[in-house]
């Protein structure tokens, strides 16, 4: 079973549609037991940094997210959920992330032609190919819908790459934990091997 964290952040039903349609038994949920106790887990999310940290401090989720990390579960955070993962945003100054990994947030910059927030389909390098783009091809296309973007600290869990006005870190993979800044529910076929590669972990 996946549990989806549900903390009022949007894409969580295209995302549990997307599972349902691979045949995955889902539970949309901020239940901490339900989650921690799920094969694999997902915190997906579209709007404002400082906004979803402060819904997830108020469900009590901050906590649940670092013990499932914590225990190894399988974690995939989307879009939003790439980002909080990370230390902090200038989308939201001054507001911490859940720093599970060390990065930072940066606004896409603004140039001439280039719109923002960047919305649409891009192509992906692989740098280090991750467990996410197993069978999926250089330079295939993904759905993107953000302002913000990530710079990794390290740039050794950067697995999946793409430039909009800048080179952006767009998968990351570390240990149990991997993100995505793109909609790999959106993504038409290739976003549905990625997710199947995401079940294929948490069966592992």
């Amino acid at each position: 079973m996946i549990a989806i964290i549900d903390y009022d952040a949007g894409n969580m039903k295209s995302v549990e549609k997307a599972l349902l349609f691979l045949g995955e038994e889902v539970v949309i949920t901020r239940d901490a037991e339900i989650i921690l106790g799920a094969d694999g887990v997902i915190l997906p999310g579209v709007g404002a940094f400082g906004d979803a940290m402060e819904k997830l401090h108020s469900y009590g989720l901050v906590e649940v997210i670092k013990k499932c990390v914590g225990r190894g579960i399988p974690f995939l955070g989307i879009c939003l959920g790439l980002q909080l993962l990370f230390e902090g945003s200038e989308e939201s100054p001054g507001v911490e992330g859940l720093h599970i990994l060390d990065g930072k947030i940066v606004r896409i910059p603004a140039e001439d032609g280039l719109k923002v927030p960047h919305i649409g389909w891009n192509d992906l390098s692989f740098p280090n190919r991750g467990k996410l783009f197993q069978g999926i091809n250089q330079g295939a296309y993904v759905y993107f819908v953000h302002s913000y973007y990530l710079q990794a600290s390290d740039e050794n869990i950067v697995t999946a790459t793409t430039e909009y006005g800048a080179h952006i870190h767009a998968s990351v993979e570390k240990g149990n934990v991997f993100a995505c800044q793109f909609h790999p529910e959106k993504s038409s076929d290739v976003g549905m091997q990625i997710l199947r590669n995401f079940i294929r972990v948490t069966k592992e």
